[in-house]
Protein backbone atom coordinates (compact mmCIF):
# COMPACT_ATOMS: atom_id res chain seq x y z
CA UNK A 1 0.00 0.00 0.00
CA UNK A 2 1.71 3.41 -0.62
CA UNK A 3 1.53 5.75 1.85
CA UNK A 4 0.48 8.92 -0.28
CA UNK A 5 -2.92 10.45 -0.79
CA UNK A 6 -3.81 9.68 -4.64
CA UNK A 7 -5.68 13.66 -4.55
CA UNK A 8 -3.78 15.83 -2.31
CA UNK A 9 -0.42 13.74 -2.24
CA UNK A 10 -0.01 13.97 1.87
CA UNK A 11 2.61 11.75 2.68
CA UNK A 12 4.02 10.39 6.11
CA UNK A 13 5.26 13.07 8.27
CA UNK A 14 8.56 12.25 10.32
CA UNK A 15 9.77 13.36 13.44
CA UNK A 16 11.17 12.46 16.90
CA UNK A 17 8.89 10.72 19.89
CA UNK A 18 10.45 12.02 23.10
CA UNK A 19 10.22 10.69 26.18
CA UNK A 20 10.30 12.39 29.60
CA UNK A 21 13.63 12.07 30.17
CA UNK A 22 13.92 13.54 26.79
CA UNK A 23 15.24 10.44 24.96
CA UNK A 24 14.74 10.81 21.34
CA UNK A 25 13.79 8.47 18.97
CA UNK A 26 12.45 8.50 15.53
CA UNK A 27 9.40 7.98 14.54
CA UNK A 28 6.72 8.69 11.55
CA UNK A 29 3.28 10.25 11.55
CA UNK A 30 1.04 8.26 8.58
CA UNK A 31 -1.95 10.21 6.86
CA UNK A 32 -5.38 8.51 7.85
CA UNK A 33 -5.77 6.77 4.40
CA UNK A 34 -8.76 4.85 3.26
CA UNK A 35 -9.33 2.71 0.15
CA UNK A 36 -12.67 4.17 -1.83
CA UNK A 37 -13.63 3.70 -5.31
CA UNK A 38 -13.28 7.16 -7.15
CA UNK A 39 -14.42 7.94 -10.41
CA UNK A 40 -11.84 9.52 -12.60
CA UNK A 41 -12.78 10.78 -15.97
CA UNK A 42 -16.55 9.06 -15.26
CA UNK A 43 -15.15 5.57 -14.72
CA UNK A 44 -14.86 3.68 -11.42
CA UNK A 45 -10.94 3.48 -9.69
CA UNK A 46 -10.15 2.31 -6.22
CA UNK A 47 -7.37 4.95 -4.94
CA UNK A 48 -5.95 5.15 -1.28
CA UNK A 49 -7.42 9.26 -0.20
CA UNK A 50 -7.13 10.44 3.39
CA UNK A 51 -10.25 11.39 5.51
CA UNK A 52 -9.61 15.05 4.87
CA UNK A 53 -9.71 14.79 1.11
CA UNK A 54 -13.11 12.42 1.48
CA UNK A 55 -14.84 14.91 4.35
CA UNK A 56 -13.92 18.02 1.94
CA UNK A 57 -15.62 16.64 -0.90
CA UNK A 58 -12.38 17.08 -3.17
CA UNK A 59 -13.03 12.96 -4.46
CA UNK A 60 -15.96 12.10 -6.45
CA UNK A 61 -17.15 8.54 -5.28
CA UNK A 62 -18.06 6.17 -7.67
Amino acid sequence: MSKECAICGKRPATGHKISHAHNMSKRRWLPNLQKIRVEVEGRPKTAYVCTRCIKSGAVKKA
